[in-house]
Parts: C-alpha cells; sequence; structure tokens
C-alpha cells in the first residue's frame, strides 16, 4: 500500500516521497494489530516513537498472554498434573521458537532470563570468574549502560582493566583508531559492543569485530537488544559467542529476556544464581549443577513470558525479518531528511540511512530535550528525553542529553510528519525560527 503524506504548509522543507511503505509491508494492516495506536493523547491521535524504548504489542501476543493463565498457569519442571505438564511445554515450546527465530543450532542454547541487563550481567559475572589482573575487557563508548557497568564490576573484582572503542565524527565504531592502539591483543579475554547503538542508531560491524577478538582467543558478546528485533537475525552470522536481547523490544512481552550462547562455552561457565532447578544433586558438603540452559535459570522462571516470546517470535516471522529491515530503513530515511531540514537541529550519529536502525537521537539550540518530549507530548507524540541510559556516549559528544525518537514495523510517513512539524513548533515556541 502506498499513502500520499501530507505536510502542513508551515513544515520545514519537504523530504523524499517515494519510501511510504516497502513492497509486501502493509503498514496500515499491521497497525490494525496493534490496539494501542487507535488511542488518542492529549485530543490528538497518538503517534508512538519511542520503540527503542519499548514495542508496542499486536493482538496475539496481548491474548496469548491472557490465555497462558486463563487456562495454563502452573509452574514448570515441578509439578507432576496436566497443568504442569502444559505449561512446562508452553515455556520450552517458547525456548524452541525463540532459537530458531535468530538460527540457534539447537533449543539449549538459548537461557531465558528477566532481561537483556540480567543476561548481559550473567555473562560479565560468569566470564568474568576467570579473569585475572592483566586481562582485559574490550567494550565501546557508545555502549547502554547494561553493556558497561557489568564489565566495570567484573574488572573490579579481579584486577582486570577495562578499555573501549571510541567513535567517529559521524557516529561510527573508530575501528581505525582502535587497530593503531592495538586495541584488541593479547590480554584481551571479553569484547562486548552493542549490534546496533541505541542512540546513534549506528549499526557496527560486530562480525569484522568478532573475527578480531577470536583471533587472540577472545570471547565475543554482543548486546543484541536493538539489532534483533530489526534485523534478520543468525547468530552464526555475526560471529558471537554470547548474545542477549530482550522480549519486550521485538512485539512481546516484558520481564523476559534471553542469553544464547554456543552450547560448548555454557557448559564451561558457572552458575550466576543459586536455588531451585540449576541443580544436579545438592548435599550440605557441597552441590553439582545441572547443564545449559536450567544452570542459569534458578527459581520459577518467566513462564508465560518465555512461552509468548515464541507467539511474537511467529508473528514477526510471518510478517517477514526482510520486509521489516526494510521498513525501518526507508522511515529512518524520510526522518532523517525531514528532521535535518530543521534550523539548529543537530543529529547525533550518521545522518544518512546506511548502516543505521531506527532510532535517531537529536539536539536542537536552546531547547532542552525535557521540554522537546513534554510539547511534543502534548501533541500526542511519544519520544524519549535523556541521556537514553548512555550518558558515557552523551558527553563523549559534548552534549548533555538528547530527544530520541524511535520507529518500527508500525510507524507511517504522517507520524513522522506530525514529528517533524511538533519539532519545528517546538522551536518557534522557545523563539527560535525552523
Amino acid at each position: 500500500m502506498t499513502t500520499t503524506p501530507t505536510r502542513p504548509a508551515d513544515t520545514p522543507a519537504e523530504p523524499s516521497q517515494d519510501v511510504a511503505t516497502q513492497p509486501g509491508h502493509d503498514v496500515a494492516a499491521v497497525r490494525e494489530q496493534f490496539p494501542i495506536l487507535a488511542r488518542t493523547v492529549a485530543g490528538h491521535p497518538l503517534r508512538y516513537l519511542d520503540s527503542a524504548n519499548t514495542s508496542q504489542k499486536p493482538e496475539r501476543v496481548i491474548e496469548a498472554v491472557a490465555a497462558h493463565y486463563r487456562e495454563h498457569n502452573a509452574n514448570v519442571a515441578r509439578a507432576m498434573h496436566q497443568l504442569g505438564a502444559e505449561a512446562t511445554e508452553a515455556y520450552e515450546g517458547g525456548r524452541s521458537r525463540v532459537a530458531r527465530f535468530i538460527g540457534a543450532a539447537r533449543a539449549e542454547e538459548v537461557v531465558f532470563t528477566k532481561n537483556a541487563s540480567e543476561a548481559l550481567n550473567l555473562a560479565a559475572h560468569t566470564l568474568g570468574a576467570s579473569l585475572r589482573e592483566g586481562d582485559e575487557v574490550v567494550v565501546s563508548v557508545a555502549e547502554h549502560h547494561s553493556n558497561i557497568v557489568p564489565w566495570q564490576l567484573a574488572c573490579e573484582r579481579t584486577g582486570a582493566t577495562l578499555r573501549w572503542f571510541d567513535i567517529t565524527e559521524e557516529g561510527r565504531l573508530d575501528l581505525a583508531k582502535a587497530e593503531r592502539e592495538g586495541l584488541i591483543n593479547e590480554r584481551t579475554k571479553v569484547v562486548s559492543v552493542a549490534w546496533v547503538s541505541n542512540v546513534l542508531g549506528t549499526v557496527h560491524p560486530v562480525r569484522r569485530i568478532a573475527d578480531w577478538a577470536h583471533s587472540v582467543g577472545a570471547v565475543m558478546v554482543v548486546d543484541g537488544c536493538q539489532g534483533v528485533p530489526q534485523l534478520p537475525t543468525r547468530v552464526a552470522d555475526l560471529g558471537a559467542d554470547l548474545l542477549a536481547f530482550t522480549g519486550h523490544k521485538m512485539v512481546g512481552p516484558t520481564g523476559v529476556g534471553v542469553l544464547w550462547g554456543r552450547y560448548d562455552l555454557l557448559a564451561s561457565l558457572p552458575p550466576f544464581l543459586g536455588g531451585g532447578e540449576m541443580i544436579e544433586v545438592v548435599r550440605m558438603t557441597g552441590s553439582t549443577y545441572a547443564p545449559p540452559p536450567a544452570r542459569f535459570e534458578a527459581g520459577t522462571p518467566p513462564i508465560a513470558e518465555a512461552a509468548v516470546l515464541g507467539v511474537a517470535a511467529d508473528w514477526l516471522d510471518e510478517l517477514g525479518m526482510e520486509q521489516v529491515a526494510a521498513h525501518e530503513q526507508a522511515i529512518t530515511r524520510y526522518a532523517l531528511e525531514g528532521l535535518q531540514s530543521i534550523n539548529g537541529l543537530r543529529v547525533l550519529g550518521p545522518t544518512e540511512a546506511v548502516d543505521r536502525g531506527g532510532a535517531i537521537s537529536f539536539t536542537v539550540a536552546d531547547v532542552h530535550p525535557h521540554d522537546m518530549a513534554q510539547l511534543l507530548d502534548s501533541r500526542g507524540i511519544a519520544v524519549r528525553g535523556g541521556h537514553h541510559c548512555a550518558r558515557p556516549l552523551h558527553e563523549r559528544l559534548g552534549v548533555q542529553s538528547s530527544t530520541r525518537a524511535s520507529f518500527y514495523l508500525y510507524t507511517t510517513q504522517e507520524e513522522v510528519d506530525a514529528l517533524v512539524e511538533g519539532v519545528a513548533h517546538t522551536v518557534r515556541f522557545f523563539g527560535g525560527t525552523p
């Protein structure tokens, strides 16, 4: 379906008109499956442009959560009754479905956590158990706090050193500088970077970095929170040894994250948390531990959430992740053109939709991001203002905070038009000329 976008006459220069929808991706039909998108906010249609924060949920996912609690609620791997068997089947079915979604070799490589932050902490804690003084861990200045702080803690516990990739002026990882400085070397034990930046939108060359890490015997960890929901994912192609991502950014429920890992690596790692179901035999003199993934799933897991994450994976595969990625790129290109037509607006990160995800962070001269977000919200436009859990990156860019608009498979050109006009209105409100 192709629509002709409309833009108010007092809006800055109009971007190109040829990216309304991609062939095979009917945005209007997709939106009909998301009940919340029919809402109004402050008397305006809801324009939800905060999908990097959390995605909205289609009716099928919403109903699957209710159906699980209504019909199959029980604990898993414990109860010897019909409901227990049904809950266990649904939970393990979700594991198998997620494994297929990311191209894992086997379902046992998928560990369920409560979110991606826990998955990255699990990686840092277990890999950190073998770190020693003199070892080095490499991240980047562009990471989410969840991929910085756990490694800082691991280095503090062990005496290892944390180092990081810098970025170029365009907002891409500065690989040339890293190579000149020997950032990844024989002392490097772990490299952990995001596949797609949650602030800059940059798609990082994780396969190239993984090959470099592996050449010195280091483990490659990838934060896939922004990548897995947007891009076709095959873990073998990424070159990752561990991959963390979360359900709620890929039209799934909150409360469930994933750590995928090569099975041989998972089997070599110590437990993260102790408790029920992660054990093999417990005696007062010591315990032995279950094989993965149970070793890393102590206590009652997010049962309904994991089961329904499988439903979300089904929904996305039916839509087609290639189509999702194509729409994301097209709508991001359209938004970049529109936003950059506003005087005083600075896009953080790449200014062209090349190797770029669907999040655009920007600053506007003399307008605080919190004011920008509040005025946009008064027009029904949901964006995020702040440092987006990436304060070191904002400091590197020389700004305190930014406004972030982030798009997904249900974003329309009309919503982008409303965003651009809303930003221009805010500039005028604070006495500027857009």
